[in-house]
C-alpha cells in the first residue's frame, strides 16, 4: 500500500475531517474545529434566563390572582360571563402566539445548529445586535444589577444616618457587672468580644466571659498581678492572646487570656541621669498600648518623663525611648500616651499642657508639637485617633475636650468645656462608623449622676447624653465588632449597653441565659458516698443532719473539751508561759518536762524490777542461760564512806 504524499495529506486535512478516522476513534464530532466558549456570554445568558423565569413565574401568579378575581365575579353576578370567555379567548391566543415565537426560535436554532462546530448553541440575544436588543424590550425590562441596588439603599440609609446618628446608638439595654466597691479605672476587651477583662483601685483584675455567664453575671476569675498596685490601663493585642497591664508600679506585666503571666519589664536605673540609657522605668507608670500592626509591640508612659516602646519576647530592655521636652528643653512628665490606627505615629499628652507626636522610628525630635493644648497643670488623661487615622481627640483635665487635625496640626477644630473630671484616667473614644465621640462626666459623692456624653464629629454638637449611675463615669469603650458600649464607674461597676436588634453577640449572649440553681451537693456539710450494696464493715453511717450531729459531738468529752487558759508564771505540767520568742523558749515549751515529781530517779527505775524478775518477757528470757545475777552494791552512809577513805586523801585534807 503507497503512502499518500504531502500534499495529499494537506488536500484531505482542507476537504474535511476523514469519516474513517472518526469511526475509528469512536465519536463522530473528531477532527472538528472547536468551538472557543466566552465564559462572560454564558454567565450573561444564564443571568438573562433566571431574569425570564422569574418574569414568567410572576405573569403567572398574575394570572392565577386574575383568574380568582373573575371566579369571584361570576358568583357575583352571571352577565358577566361573555366578558370573561372574551378575555379567555384572548389569553389563548396569546398563549398560541408565545408558542409561535418558540418555535420559531427553535427551528432558528435548529438552522444555526447545521454548521459543524461543537458545543451549545449560541443564545438569540447574543446573535443580535445591542440596538435591536434595546428596541425589542430585552435590555430594557432586565433589572439593575444586584449590587447597585444595594448601593443605592446604602445611600439611603447613610443619608438618614447622617440626619440622626444619634440612632446607632445602642442604649435600649442594658447590664450591670459586678467588680468590687472600688473605682473601675481600667477596661479591656478581646478583639473578637468574647471576654472583657475590668480592673480597679482595689488590685484585683476580674474575667468575664459572655458566652460563659449567665443571668448571675459573676466573673469566672480574679487575680492580682501587680499585687499592692492600683490598675491603670488593661489592653487586649491585636490578636486577642495577650492583655497588657499597666499598675502603679514601674514595671508594666503582660498576662495571657487565662491570667498567667507572660512577661514583666524590667526595672531601670534610677541613679542615672540620663533615661535614655537606663534599660527600663524607674517611677510610677501612667497608661500603655498595644501597636495596632506589630505583634508583641507596645509603649507606656512613665513619672520619670519617658515614653518607652517594648518587645514582648525581650523583657531585658526596652526598643526605643522618646522623652518628652518643654520649648525651652526641660524635661516634662508624659500623663497618657498611644499609637496612631497605622502604627507610625506615637502620641503623647503631657502635665504641661502640651500634646507631642513623634515619627515611630525618630525618636528624638517630635514631629507634631502644640504646646498649649490643654491647661498646663493639669493631666490629660486621654488621646484617641479616629479610625481614619486623620483625627485626635484629647480629654483634658481642665474639664475639655479637644478635637485636632492630625495635618493640621497647630489649632483644635473643636472644643466642648463643661466636662467634670477627677480621675487622671478619664478616657474618651469614637463610634466605630467615626461620626461621634464619647467621653465621660465625675460627680462628687452624693451630688448627682456621671453621665456619658455623646458629641457628632462633624459640627461637635452635643447630641446625646446617657445617665450612668450615681458615681463618676470613668471609662468608656465603643467595641466596634459588638457595637456595645462598656462603661467603668467609681462605685465598683462595669456597665453594658446594648441593643437587640442593633447588637451583635456579647451581653446579648448570657441575658438569655437562666441563672444556676445551687448543686444539692454543694449545700451538705461533707461529701457523703452511698453505697448501698457494700459490706457492712465498708458500708458509711447513714447521713445525719447538722442539728442531731451538734447534739451528739456536744455529749463527747474529746469534741467537746474545753481549751485550757493561757500559762501564767513560769508554767508546769510540760506547759510554759506565753512570754518568750527565743530560741530556748520554744525548745522548753515543746520539749520541757514536768518539774513537779520530786522522787528518786533511781527508785523510779527499780519500781518495776520486781515485776520484771518475776514474769520476764522482753529481754531476759533470750539471757536466762548467759545472763549473771545481778547484784547492786549497798548504800553506804556518810561515816562509813568516811572510814573507808584512804590515808594519803585524810592527810591531804
Amino acid at each position: 500500500m503507497e503512502r499518500p504524499g504531502p500534499s495529499e495529506v494537506t488536500g484531505a486535512d482542507a476537504s474535511g475531517p476523514d469519516p474513517q478516522l472518526a469511526v475509528t476513534m469512536g465519536f463522530t464530532g473528531f477532527g472538528k474545529k472547536a468551538r472557543t466558549f466566552d465564559l462572560e456570554a454564558m454567565f450573561e445568558q444564564t443571568r438573562r434566563t433566571a431574569v425570564e423565569r422569574s418574569r414568567k413565574t410572576l405573569e403567572a401568579r398574575e394570572k392565577e390572582e386574575e383568574m380568582n378575581r373573575e371566579k369571584e365575579l361570576r358568583r357575583q353576578n352571571e352577565d358577566t360571563e361573555p366578558t370573561s370567555s372574551g378575555l379567555n379567548v384572548v389569553r389563548d391566543n396569546s398563549k398560541s402566539s408565545s408558542r409561535d415565537t418558540s418555535s420559531r426560535e427553535s427551528e432558528e436554532s435548529s438552522d444555526s445548529s447545521d454548521d459543524e462546530l461543537i458545543g451549545p448553541p449560541l443564545p438569540l440575544e447574543m446573535t443580535k445586535e445591542p440596538d435591536n436588543l434595546m428596541e425589542e424590550g430585552i435590555l430594557g425590562s432586565l433589572p439593575r444589577p444586584r449590587h447597585e441596588e444595594v448601593e443605592d439603599d446604602d445611600d439611603d440609609d447613610d443619608s438618614e444616618e447622617e440626619e440622626n446618628p444619634v440612632q446607632k446608638i445602642p442604649d435600649s439595654h442594658e447590664i450591670t457587672l459586678k467588680h468590687g466597691t472600688k473605682t473601675v479605672s481600667a477596661l479591656g476587651l478581646d478583639p473578637s468580644g468574647a471576654r472583657l477583662v475590668t480592673g480597679g483601685y482595689d488590685y484585683d483584675v476580674k474575667f468575664w466571659d459572655f458566652a460563659g455567664m449567665d443571668a448571675s453575671f459573676k466573673a469566672f476569675r480574679s487575680l492580682q498581678p501587680c499585687e499592692c498596685h492600683q490598675i491603670k490601663s488593661l489592653q487586649y493585642s491585636n490578636t486577642g492572646d495577650m492583655i497588657l497591664v499597666v499598675s502603679g508600679s514601674s514595671q508594666a506585666k503582660v498576662i495571657d487570656r487565662d491570667g498567667f503571666e507572660v512577661m514583666e519589664c524590667i526595672k531601670g536605673d534610677q541613679y542615672i541621669v540620663d533615661m535614655a540609657n537606663t534599660k527600663g522605668h524607674t517611677a510610677m507608670l501612667h497608661t500603655g498600648s498595644w501597636h495596632p500592626k506589630i505583634k508583641g509591640e507596645f509603649v507606656t508612659c512613665s513619672n520619670d518623663a519617658t515614653v518607652r516602646t517594648w518587645d514582648v519576647d525581650n523583657p531585658k530592655k526596652q526598643k526605643s525611648v522618646f522623652k518628652p521636652r518643654t520649648m525651652q528643653g526641660k524635661k516634662v512628665i508624659p500623663t497618657t500616651c498611644t499609637y496612631s490606627r497605622d502604627g507610625n505615629l506615637v502620641a503623647a499628652a503631657c502635665q504641661n499642657g502640651s500634646i507631642q507626636i513623634w515619627d515611630r522610628s525618630l525618636t528624638v525630635h517630635p514631629k507634631f508639637h502644640y504646646k498649649q493644648a490643654h491647661e498646663p497643670g493639669t493631666d490629660t488623661s486621654c488621646v484617641a485617633f479616629s479610625y481614619d487615622g486623620n483625627v485626635l481627640a484629647s480629654r483634658g483635665g481642665d474639664d475639655t475636650l479637644k478635637l485636632w487635625d492630625v495635618r493640621l496640626f497647630n489649632k483644635p477644630l473643636f472644643s466642648a468645656s463643661g466636662l467634670p473630671t477627677m480621675f487622671p484616667m478619664t478616657d474618651c473614644c469614637f463610634s466605630p462608623d467615626d461620626k461621634l465621640i464619647v467621653t465621660g462626666t465625675s460627680v462628687q459623692r452624693g451630688c448627682g449622676s456621671g453621665k456619658l456624653v455623646f458629641f457628632e464629629r462633624r459640627t461637635f454638637q452635643r447630641v446625646y447624653e446617657i445617665d450612668i449611675t450615681d458615681a463618676s463615669v470613668v471609662r468608656c469603650l465603643w467595641h466596634p465588632k459588638l457595637n456595645q458600649i462598656m462603661v467603668g464607674t467609681g462605685n465598683g461597676l462595669a456597665k453594658v449597653y446594648y441593643d437587640p436588634n442593633k447588637s451583635q453577640r456579647g451581653a446579648k449572649l448570657c441575658v438569655v441565659k437562666t441563672q444556676r440553681k445551687a448543686k444539692q451537693a454543694e449545700t451538705l456539710t461533707q461529701d457523703y458516698i452511698i453505697t448501698p450494696h457494700a459490706l457492712p464493715m465498708f458500708r458509711e453511717p447513714r447521713q445525719r443532719s447538722t442539728r442531731k450531729q451538734l447534739e451528739k459531738d456536744r455529749l463527747d468529752p474529746l469534741k467537746s473539751h474545753k481549751p485550757e487558759p493561757p500559762v501564767a508564771g513560769p508554767g508546769r505540767g510540760g506547759r510554759v508561759g506565753t512570754h518568750g520568742g527565743t530560741l530556748s523558749s520554744y525548745i522548753v515549751k515543746n520539749i520541757a518536762l514536768d518539774k513537779t515529781d520530786d522522787s528518786n530517779p533511781r527508785e523510779a527505775i527499780l519500781r518495776h524490777a520486781k515485776a520484771a524478775e518475776d514474769n520476764p518477757y522482753w529481754v531476759s528470757p533470750a539471757y536466762s542461760k548467759t545472763q549473771p545475777k545481778t547484784m547492786f552494791a549497798p548504800v553506804e552512809s556518810d561515816d562509813e564512806e568516811a572510814k573507808n577513805e584512804p590515808e594519803w586523801k585524810k592527810r591531804k585534807i
